[in-house]
């Protein structure tokens, strides 16, 4: 769009999302006019406390809880090691705690940590869609299981797990249900109470709000142990000075995100199944990676033999299209996504994805140029790829000897 930096085409939103200029507005106060501290119990202390109160209001009525249950963080990481931490530390290493095999790094360097300590850690694999295993789950899932962690949307595939169903499993054993919302929040429909969730995270900038602003919601009569230590913030479960001008922006965002949620989805999937199916039609030994109907609007992630993704990323980027080629907290590794290879790809052809990521600023226009683009490059570096020339050649000769016997019988 015309307003980006260079007219880039952002097609990276599952990474960070634009701040809308209202948000912005309802920010700006708490920096220049009504910067006093909500602890202060003076004058200047209570238009910033109030502000943040009608920021939590906010956000637990999207989501279907009560604003007593949502605690401010720093964003999803910090929320998702506080969930598992502390579910660990109070439940002790003579229980267990189940994480799925596709979770943020948040989630899976937090379990590695625990498990190095001694604490029982248990992983449940998923389908080639990205599914969780469910009756793999239920034969995890025991009496001395203290949690079950299972991300709500992935990152990179896209694929949306049955929430309810897992939190059923997890509460038949007396283990509490903790999700990892931080792709889904504003973008799809969340209840607390309807899908049986204990605890959720989620991280502001993924739908509009400023970077460095989250929240973690914790279920009445769940107890956390306090993450940072050192002051009465947040119920004295979260100390720190309180970010009022990120708190203020991710209500407002909440808010603005969620207005019209199902038109959004609406038009966002359309583009997405519009991208999804030229890439399909043009673009040969090319594989979609996630779930094709329960996924995230805004998702494409695909797989392409005989192509190497950093080069096809640099290419994109090159002709001003931003893209990835997996997660974003994990784009300085040189290792394959660790989803892709749960999901069943082979090393070679998970080096070989891109995720586009869609939000209602692009338009259809953009998605024609992106994938316009998207095939030129990879026909340019298939053209200087001998495995690509001979796996062709080899595909030709079985044709043809094929329709040679077909004609001699």
């Amino acid at each position: 769009m015309s307003d980006r930096k260079n007219n880039a085409i952002f097609l990276d939103n599952a990474s960070t999302t634009a701040m809308r200029m209202e948000t912005l507005e309802a920010m700006e106060p708490y920096f220049l006019e009504d910067y006093g501290n909500p602890s202060s119990i003076h004058s200047m202390g209570r238009t910033p406390r109030d502000a943040c109160q009608r920021a939590r209001k906010t956000i637990s009525y999207i989501i279907n809880a009560e604003p007593e249950e949502i605690f401010f963080t720093s964003g999803g990481t910090e929320s998702d090691n506080w969930a598992i931490t502390s579910v660990a530390r109070k439940a002790g290493k003579e229980k267990n705690i189940v994480v799925s095999k596709i979770e943020h790094h948040a989630i899976l360097e937090t379990a590695d940590a625990l498990e190095k300590e001694g604490f029982r850690i248990r992983r449940v694999g998923v389908d080639a869609d990205g599914l969780v295993d469910l009756e793999e789950l239920k034969t995890l899932v025991d009496e001395d299981t203290a949690l079950v962690s299972v991300m709500t949307a992935n990152n990179e595939i896209g694929t949306i797990q049955p929430l309810k169903e897992i939190s059923e499993i997890a509460h038949a054993k007396g283990a509490l249900f903790h999700t990892d919302a931080v792709q889904a929040m504003c973008h799809i429909p969340i209840d607390v109470r309807e899908m049986g969730i204990d605890m959720l995270s989620a991280s502001g900038h993924k739908f509009g709000a400023p970077k460095g602003i989250g929240f973690l919601f914790v279920r009445k009569g769940v107890r956390l142990d306090p993450f940072m230590r050192g002051g009465a913030q947040e119920e004295g479960r979260r100390a720190g000075t309180t970010n009022v001008p990120g708190i203020v922006g991710m209500g407002k965002a909440a808010e603005l995100e969620s207005a019209g949620m199902a038109r959004k989805m609406k038009e966002i999937s359309e583009m997405r199944d519009h991208a999804i199916e030229r890439i399909e039609k043009e673009i040969p030994y090319a594989k979609l990676n996630g779930h094709r109907e329960r996924r995230l609007p805004g998702n494409v992630n695909f797989s392409f033999r005989f192509v190497e993704g950093e080069s096809l990323l640099m290419m994109l980027n090159a002709a001003g299209i931003c893209v990835s080629t997996g997660s974003a907290c994990a784009s300085g590794s040189l290792d394959p996504s660790h989803v892709l290879l749960a999901i069943g790809l082979p090393h070679e052809i998970a080096h070989g994805s891109i995720r586009m990521s869609l939000s209602e600023r692009n338009t259809m226009e953009e998605i024609d140029k992106a994938v316009d683009v998207l095939k030129s490059s990879i026909e340019r570096l298939r053209s200087m790829s001998p495995l690509y020339e001979d796996y062709v050649k080899k595909e030709k000769c079985q044709r043809c000897h094929t329709t040679e016997y077909t004609a001699i019988r």
